[in-house]
């Protein structure tokens, strides 16, 4: 079984920016990145966000944010939300269109080398109520763009590492495979099918109810958790990281499931950014992405089943990855086990909803989730993390 037998990446080819060889940065001017930036880069240069080739230009970014689709001379494919090297006056004042600036990491780590082909002003009156479907400050994707610089910087990039020298431990290295090698995962497996499930929260009794729904129709499963960036609050990834490592272990078959990581930043853009997630997946080999209720949501901006819906505008061969749109799953007491709508009728008092907001709220008064939300295992390690705080 060889590649072909995978889907094909978005756009068609897989993008590497990694330059393979030192890059000539001296005497550049720099620009100091972001944690989203250095997310983006890093999705950028292993191809992740494939077609992209760098950080996006003025008719990209306006395509974008009104069509979700790159402009017609950059091929016109579908793309949701661009991606974007927002910088300060100071900063922009420093850098001059035809020539290349040094990007670095907070820590001085030099990251990479850009051509910048375009720098324009940041029209966040456009991007934010586009991308977000609200204005409200409230809102942590709208009030990071708010604070950002008012110039985008835009251009290929040369990519030397995306390692930074602060914490190596936290990369999680072992699990951090970029596409072209979870593309051959799939193949030294004989996966020609496999589902992928994005979280950024522990996998609880409803998402493990999802992910084995999707392991009955495909080869095999990637549970592909978020690493980047993530909003105050949310458990942090190393936490999460031995919840999946234990429920794997003990729940799933082995053969049939595998674990690596995203190293993308949440945008909490709710339907637009289910349509990232997916694409990015695609990247990565994977043909079926689930997408459940309100994902990459955040409080009540968008519907519960918005982030489904959207996947209707496009046309049918401009996403090849196939959603997999499931309903709200929850523990039912009389069937004792998971149910949804479509599979058990609704009974008053039956059902057990807890959200992960409600359970990161038990956990922040000590209380135990209880065996109906997570397996013991699990809460386990969560109470002990809660409790250390």
């Amino acid at each position: 079984m060889t590649d072909q037998s995978l889907i094909s990446p978005h756009g068609g080819k897989l993008v590497n920016r990694l330059a393979g060889k030192s890059v000539e940065s001296d005497d550049l001017p720099s620009i100091t990145l972001s944690a989203k930036q250095a997310c983006d880069l890093e999705m950028i240069a292993i191809g992740a966000f494939s077609p992209l080739q760098g950080f996006v230009g003025k008719d990209d970014f306006e395509s974008i944010c009104k069509h979700m689709h790159l402009s017609s001379a950059s091929g016109g494919t579908a793309w949701p939300i661009p991606i974007t090297l927002a910088v300060d006056e100071d900063v922009k004042n420093s850098l001059s269109e035809g020539q290349s600036a040094a990007l670095q990491h907070h820590d001085g780590t030099l990251l990479a080398v850009m051509r910048i082909e375009q720098i324009y002003p940041h029209d966040k009156k456009l991007e934010i109520p586009n991308v977000f479907r609200t204005e409200d400050e409230a809102h942590p994707g709208v009030k990071e763009v708010i604070d950002e610089g008012n110039w985008l910087v835009a251009g290929p990039i040369d990519v030397i590492t995306v390692t930074p020298r602060h914490a190596p431990g936290e990369q999680f290295t072992e699990y951090r495979l970029p596409p072209a090698q979870t593309r051959q995962a799939f193949t030294d497996h004989q996966w020609s099918t496999v589902a992928a499930f994005q979280t950024r929260n522990p996998i609880h009794r409803a998402h493990e109810y999802l992910t084995k729904c999707a392991q009955e129709i495909c080869d095999g499963l990637l549970i592909h958790p978020l690493v980047g960036e993530t909003k105050p609050g949310d458990i942090p990834a190393d936490i999460r990281m031995e919840c999946y490592k234990t429920l794997i272990e003990q729940y799933y078959v082995p053969d049939r499931t595998m674990l690596t990581v995203m190293p993308a930043a949440m945008r909490y853009a709710g339907p637009r950014e289910a349509v990232l997630h997916a694409l990015v997946r695609q990247n990565y080999g994977v043909s079926h992405f689930i997408v459940g209720r309100d994902h990459a949501g955040v409080g009540n901006y968008y519907g519960t089943y918005d982030a489904q819906l959207i996947f209707d505008e496009f046309a049918g061969d401009e996403i090849l990855i196939e959603p997999l749109k499931f309903e709200h799953a929850a523990y039912s007491k009389r069937a004792q086990g998971m149910v949804s709508s479509k599979t058990f009728p609704a009974i008053d008092g039956d059902q057990v909803f807890l959200s992960g907001t409600k359970v990161r709220e038990m956990l922040d008064k000590g209380e135990r989730p209880p065996a109906e939300f997570t397996r013991p295992e699990v809460a386990d390690i969560l109470i002990k993390w809660a409790r250390s705080q």
